[in-house]
């Protein structure tokens, strides 16, 4: 596989909006990484088809196979995202009753 670089970043992910972009960034930020999205798109004529459409994800290179990694793995489940809900809850487990 190639691997696209700019600016000495590399692309691990591409996309035609930006909302899927951004949240490929957060999760790859929330394991530690340094992913920054690089739009291409023209929001002036708001297109979403060819190169003038096009958001990427870069990491640096130190980083690309983590993060390919990461995309590759599969997503959190319902549960796991209650149970991690749960878990950040600061009252979880007060046994005070008021």
């Amino acid at each position: 596989m190639s691997e696209k670089s700019v600016d000495g970043w590399v692309e691990v992910f591409t996309t035609g909006t930006d909302y899927e972009a951004e949240l490929v960034r957060d999760r790859l930020a929330d394991q530690g990484l340094n992913p920054v999205v690089l739009a291409h798109r023209d929001h002036a004529f708001n297109l979403t088809v060819g190169d003038m459409s096009t958001t990427r994800v870069l990491v640096p290179p130190s980083q690309a196979d983590e993060a390919r990694r990461i995309l590759q793995s599969a997503p959190l489940s319902d549960q796991d995202l209650d149970d991690a809900a749960l878990s950040s809850d600061p009252n979880l487990g007060d046994d005070d009753s008021e």
